[in-house]
């Protein structure tokens, strides 16, 4: 009998979204909400569809916000340190642990709304039993997955992401994984992720902005 696939538990750690996206310049403060409440929830739903996640665990002070996860079937938590987002993260999948100790955490960035489940299967799918690895973003600066065993479970997101986890000892996820690398800070990264396709609640906002790619 072959051994049970692994199965990850997916932190994402998500700014009340009225205090999400400044970058998006141009825009007013209710649409900028609008769309990071929108690429929040269609990162969580790729997630949630791909095959090596077991389950999904948002860190965010937000209720409302909460609410409309609890409606996709993923549990929310507040996430107590909003100022140190790595410390975030470490007590989520401390509380992901506490939840599912059988599955291996990983730290995903809530703006991906263009995220193919089969992209996040083939990253997840590629990292061995105990390693520490993770996958930097479209510049090739910063990080948007990271994953280690619980008991080494350190992320280092942030400027320069990408050189503090190679710092850190951690293995780069290569390939291209497109939607997984396609984060977005501003109005030109939208437009990337938009050429690319993005889920539902992003194209409803998008367009309702007259934005396209």
């Amino acid at each position: 009998m072959s051994p049970s696939p692994v199965q990850y538990a997916v932190v994402v750690p998500v700014k009340p979204p009225a205090r999400g996206k400044s970058r998006l310049v141009g825009l007013t403060d209710v649409q900028r909400r609008e769309l990071a409440g929108a690429f929040a929830l269609d990162t969580v739903t790729a997630c949630l569809a791909a095959t090596t996640v077991g389950a999904v665990l948002v860190a965010t002070d937000d209720a409302t916000f909460s609410a409309e996860l609890a409606r996709l079937g993923c549990p929310a938590i507040p996430d107590g340190v909003a100022s140190d987002l790595n410390a975030a993260l470490r007590q989520a999948a401390a509380e992901a642990r506490r939840r599912w100790p059988d599955l291996l955490p990983v730290a995903l960035c809530a703006d991906l709304p263009a995220l193919r489940p089969e992209d996040l299967d083939l990253a997840l799918g590629s990292v061995a039993a105990g390693e520490t690895r993770f996958v930097a973003d479209a510049a090739g600066i910063g990080t948007t997955l990271y994953t280690a065993p619980y008991d080494g479970f350190d992320p280092r997101f942030g400027v320069d992401s990408r050189a503090a986890h190679l710092d850190g000892g951690a293995r780069e996820i290569t390939g291209p994984l497109a939607s997984l690398r396609r984060d977005v800070d501003d109005l030109a990264d939208l437009r990337d992720a938009l050429a690319l396709g993005v889920g539902t609640r992003t194209a409803f906002v998008a367009d309702g902005l007259g934005l396209d790619a």
